[in-house]
């Protein structure tokens, strides 16, 4: 599985409440049910009207597949290539 990370752009996403950030998981586990075992939810973080979550897949358009069958839009899917943390320094 590859790592990606999908930025989707849904004005208002920083300012939901619990209730909606529920149902909005829960929209993205049935689609993700669906499609087992070729995409993962890992996490998500919210910024101002943006969501980049981390993902899991085989490729780019099992990623494609859940944005559709869940209706979240994924306006940019970027593939993980590497990491680095502060830990890279000591070599």
């Amino acid at each position: 599985m590859k790592k990606y990370v999908i930025e989707r752009q849904i004005p208002g996403v920083d300012k939901m409440g619990a209730s909606d950030l529920s149902g909005a998981a829960k929209t993205s586990n049935t689609a993700l049910a669906q499609l087992a075992p070729k995409v993962q939810w890992v996490h998500s973080y919210l910024a101002q009207d943006k969501t980049f979550c981390i993902y899991l897949a085989e490729n780019e358009d099992a990623i494609r597949e859940h944005a559709r069958i869940s209706g979240f839009p994924a306006n940019k899917i970027t593939e993980v290539t590497g990491m680095i943390d502060p830990t890279t320094a000591r070599g």
